[in-house]
């Protein structure tokens, strides 16, 4: 099935970290579908672009600036969203970083409360403040987690970024479970080596990740599939398939989208 055939007309999406990356592109297809799609970042040019791009497909788009971390710019944010469009049935929460990398014992804690703020408290308001909303008909919760903390564990320094993601894989079941009797389903996707700009928001101290890094190296390449690492617009493609009636009966499920790079 081609995942442009999957109509959303009449529907309206949230996208957190909708500017670039997986973000963009699934704002894009939801868009080439037919949704309307809230844009939810702060304010840049970036976001301004894809809103352009989003409304020369004949679709409606508007930007809300919102700091995710803040409960009460996230529930004000969706209210003007519903304000504009009159409705909410798909969230993709999808805002992360990677933040620092470095051995637990030179972790900063306030670096550590950073990267779990961005990427899990992130996610608890996004979803939070939306569930008024989505109770009105039902909808589709799409959380972005990943393989690492999830599947893969060899992300030497990353221990902040794979707690907040495998907290959000759990955060999503509760969900999904809590979620149920009013229609609206919840899953959780996992994407691997995606060619994305998140490598900006990463900060590795080299120096002090040599005392624990333990080597593992795959000579023949780490991406069985392809070869390579996935595209934002293959990601999009599954936020596409879950955010629509296709996947109606889909919901608590981690799906993970890497080629089987964490097969090896």
């Amino acid at each position: 099935m081609e995942s442009k055939k999957i109509s959303l007309a009449g529907k309206v999406a949230v996208v957190t970290g909708a500017s670039s990356g997986i973000g963009a592109a699934s704002a894009m297809q939801l868009a080439k579908a037919g949704a309307s799609v809230a844009l939810l970042d702060l304010k840049e040019e970036k976001a301004e672009k894809i809103k352009r791009e989003i409304e020369a497909l004949g679709s409606k788009a508007m930007i809300v600036d919102v700091d995710l971390s803040d409960p009460k710019r996230v529930e004000s944010g969706i209210n003007q969203v519903i304000a504009e469009f009159g409705r909410l049935d798909i969230v993709f929460a999808n805002a992360g970083i990677n933040g620092v990398v470095t051995p637990i014992e030179d972790f900063d804690p306030e670096e550590w409360d950073h990267t779990l703020t961005t990427n899990l408290k992130s996610t608890f308001l996004t979803v939070k403040y939306s569930i008024p909303h989505l109770k009105e008909k039902g909808g589709s919760i799409i959380i972005t987690s990943s393989i690492n903390g999830n599947r893969k564990f060899s992300g030497t320094g990353m221990s902040a970024y794979s707690s907040s993601k495998a907290g959000q894989m759990a955060f999503g079941k509760m969900a999904a479970l809590e979620l149920a009797s009013y229609k609206i389903r919840v899953n959780i996707i996992c994407p691997g080596a995606i060619e994305t700009n998140i490598g900006a928001n990463t900060h590795p101290q080299q120096d002090k990740l040599q005392k624990v890094k333990i080597p593992v190296q795959y000579p023949e390449g780490s991406h069985p599939l392809e070869g390579a690492p996935g595209q934002p617009e293959q990601v999009a493609d599954l936020i596409h398939f879950l955010a629509s009636d296709a996947s109606s009966h889909i919901t608590g499920s981690e799906i993970y989208i890497d080629g089987a790079e964490t097969l090896l």
